[in-house]
């Protein structure tokens, strides 16, 4: 430009009087943790980090686990009678929130404290005390914010749980990553493209031999490819479909009459529940075996719990070749399960087992078992037709307990079916996000029928 007088240049005597952001040395990422020297370390949460919506390095480094876990205990807890909790009486109720909240915040101590140990943000001679307390107080500040943004939802400032929206955005997310994603990655081959239909329309525009290139699109080893998407896509499928199984028992009001309605029992009567608390579990588990085979590798009741390696095609990357942990992890592929069948036999008889018990139990602790729904109807003057009052309750237990348990078995084959097909984001994100999705859509249906206005104004 010329050098002669523009308007803009009035503005030149207040620009040093105006902030300005100056432009990064560095790409920054979200919410980095203050005052740690490196995330190369061990990464106890690699299998499960889509599902605990956490993200390495960051304050969400511990993602929901801490909430998650808390809650599972307390309930298993209450459910067992070893802590007395009336939840028709608010002061228990309150009494067990606050419970929940202070083992979350323990639980997040004790996590944070076990990553400053094992390394993984650097040794602990590098961090120092002081940045050791100060990265505990940033995950701990984390986890309580967490705890409150679901405590704030789940008290009718929105839909859902903040739960179950960072778990389905964050396995979401992955999925979509995964099938577009434009990174490149050299795996001895020449660079690829990570996205499986990025990879899928540059193999049959660029690679000459057509046919190998589609094959190799469609079946590539250790990158997304498109089997795995559409064995994703089947999946998502299957779960939507089996959503709408229900049994529904009539009912009818006892003051109004000819009111009669129909009370549901779904096939997924304690929905995305039972893989929840399975994936705590699994997740600590992993959590305690790999922080205990850093420090005890040579311990048989250690190496009973579980056995680890560097992964090859990924630094940092550690994964179970053995023990507990190896049986309770999910075989990779169809050839996986071909080549170790007993392995994907346990892997099975876990995944059924484990989602049938937790949903069982669940129904005794969250006040949805026969008993609960009885009292439930009773209050609000509905009776089923053809029975008395006092029989309600046992109707109820011919539906509500097999509902539970074999809901709970049909998520967990689904789940199994998704990790042998190797779909993308493990079968249990995948459960997650569209029992997620589904709920949210009935939510929202439910405040329509109500009155309420959508988000959107219609």
């Amino acid at each position: 430009m010329g050098g002669g007088f523009r308007v803009l240049h009035l503005v030149r005597p207040f620009l040093k009087f105006l902030p300005e952001v100056q432009h990064p040395s560095s790409k920054i990422s979200l919410l980095p943790l203050y005052g740690i020297h490196s995330t190369t370390g061990a990464d106890p949460f690699y299998w499960m980090r889509v599902i605990l919506a956490s993200s390495r390095g960051t304050v969400m480094e511990l993602g929901i686990t801490p909430i998650v876990t808390s809650g599972m205990v307390m309930q298993l807890l209450a459910g067992a009678k070893i802590i007395k909790v009336d939840n028709s009486v608010r002061e228990d109720r309150a009494l067990l929130n606050g419970a929940q909240k202070l083992l979350g915040i323990f639980i997040a101590i004790g996590e944070a404290l076990v990553y400053i140990l094992s390394g993984a943000y650097g040794s602990a001679d590098q961090l120092g005390v002081g940045n050791s307390i100060l990265i505990i107080f940033q995950l701990c500040s984390a986890s309580i914010v967490v705890m409150y943004l679901d405590e704030l939802l789940l008290k009718g400032y929105g839909l859902g749980s903040a739960i179950s929206l960072f778990i389905a955005t964050n396995i979401c997310e992955n999925i979509v990553w995964k099938a577009f994603s434009l990174a490149t990655i050299n795996s001895g081959w020449g660079p690829e493209f990570e996205g499986a239909f990025i990879n899928l329309f540059h193999q049959l525009i660029f690679r000459k031999d057509k046919a190998r290139g589609l094959k190799e699109a469609f079946f590539r080893h250790n990158l997304p490819n498109i089997t795995n998407l559409l064995a994703t896509a089947l999946i998502f499928l299957l779960a939507i479909y089996l959503q709408g199984f229900h049994v529904a028992l009539p009912v009818r009001s006892k003051g109004t009459r000819g009111q009669h309605g129909s009370y549901p029992i779904k096939l997924f009567y304690t929905s995305n529940m039972p893989i929840i608390l399975q994936s705590a579990l699994v997740s600590n588990l992993y959590f305690i075996s790999q922080s205990l085979y850093r420090f005890f590798a040579g311990n048989f009741f250690v190496n009973l719990l579980g056995k680890w390696k560097e992964s090859e095609y990924s630094a940092g990357q550690f994964i179970p070749v053995g023990g507990l942990a190896y049986y309770i992890s999910p075989p990779t592929s169809l050839a996986d399960v071909a080549a170790n069948p007993f392995h994907a036999l346990f892997y099975l008889v876990f995944m059924l087992s484990a989602c049938a018990l937790f949903s069982r139990t669940w129904i005794e602790v969250s006040g949805s078992s026969a008993r609960d729904v009885a009292k439930q109807l009773k209050e609000q003057q509905l009776v089923m037709p053809g029975h008395r009052d006092s029989n309600l309750q046992k109707e109820l237990n011919r539906y509500i307990p097999t509902a539970a348990a074999f809901g709970g078995m049909c998520i967990g084959a689904l789940t199994v079916l998704a990790d042998f097909m190797g779909a993308i984001g493990s079968g249990t994100g995948i459960l997650l996000a569209v029992t997620i999705i589904y709920q949210l859509f009935e939510a929202y249906e439910k405040e329509r029928a109500r009155g309420r206005s959508g988000f959107f104004g219609f």
